[in-house]
């Protein structure tokens, strides 16, 4: 943190809930053991069975409910709830609700963050039920990534532009990153600041590449930190409405191509995009 930073050393942590009651207790639990510090915690509902979050939430002193009302998507509802913090509250975790502390893992992240003092954004290891490391921390995509990422993704795994995207090469080791998984970040305060917060555009999907993205033009570093670990089930809200948050995906996918290839050089490529998007979404959707 700058010497002139209008915030303090305290740390927030803000999960996004939408049907999450079968999770949120476990997350909760599982957060008193990841720190030695109290923090406070702000459970930003989109939406819940009637009453199960307040049975959660209520017994527990540091966490407060947000009920939004509605489902305004992830990055929106984050930053509401980023909102509900005051100026004590210097750090900020961003975080899904299906997700697994483990015990001393915020402590280890908070700790990455003091040898990054341009550090912006922090994400920890992230890994699967199974123990399977999940490639959160990647480059930004660009055309030729996202198209050869896009295409051959699901049938040539292994194909050179997945690789060379998602950046998984071997044992994982701190560094910079382009972006970092959503599901769970570190943030500074006065960095997510800098870049108003998530842009609330994106429903669902790449509000995460983009922050990132921000983040990195304004002079801030997105830091992978796996020292630090969490467990992340997955798939929790968005199997909800599957086929919606596919349109999702996909509809991000194109803004974020769109919002930095401006320009009429471009149109007929992003045309090209769109258009292979769309093709994509069908035969996803079949």
């Amino acid at each position: 943190m700058t010497e002139d930073s209008r915030y303090g050393d305290d740390v927030g942590v803000v999960t996004v809930t939408y049907f999450s009651e079968d999770t949120i207790e476990r997350f909760l639990d599982t957060l008193e053991k990841a720190t030695e510090r109290e923090v406070k915690v702000v459970v930003a509902d989109n939406a819940s069975v009637d009453g199960a979050l307040e049975e959660v939430t209520r017994p527990r002193a540091n966490v407060q409910l947000l009920d939004i009302g509605e489902n305004v998507g992830y990055g929106t509802a984050a930053n509401r709830g980023v909102a509900e913090l005051d100026d004590r509250y210097g750090w900020v975790v961003v975080v899904n609700p299906d997700l697994e502390w483990e015990p001393g893992s915020l402590d280890a992240l908070l700790d990455v963050a003091t040898r990054w003092p341009r550090g912006g954004a922090f994400g920890p290891l992230i890994h699967d039920l199974d123990g399977t490391v999940y490639p959160s921390a990647r480059l930004l995509p660009s055309f030729g990534r996202g198209i050869g990422h896009a295409a051959f993704a699901k049938v040539w795994p292994a194909n050179p532009w997945t690789r060379q995207y998602r950046q998984e090469t071997g044992t994982p080791v701190e560094r910079v990153a382009g972006w970092l998984s959503g599901s769970c970040q570190l943030l500074r305060r006065e960095a997510f600041d800098s870049v108003s917060g998530f842009d609330t555009r994106y429903f669902m999907y790449f509000e995460d590449v983009d922050l990132g993205d921000r983040l990195a033009k304004a002079g801030w570093q997105n830091v992978y930190a796996p020292s630090a670990s969490v467990m992340h089930e997955g798939g929790h809200s968005t199997s909800q409405a599957s086929e919606k948050m596919l349109k999702a995906h996909h509809d991000s996918a194109y803004r974020y191509l769109a919002d930095r290839h401006r320009g009429l050089a471009w149109k007929p490529l992003l045309a090209a995009v769109k258009l292979g998007l769309k093709l994509r979404l069908k035969l996803e959707t079949r």
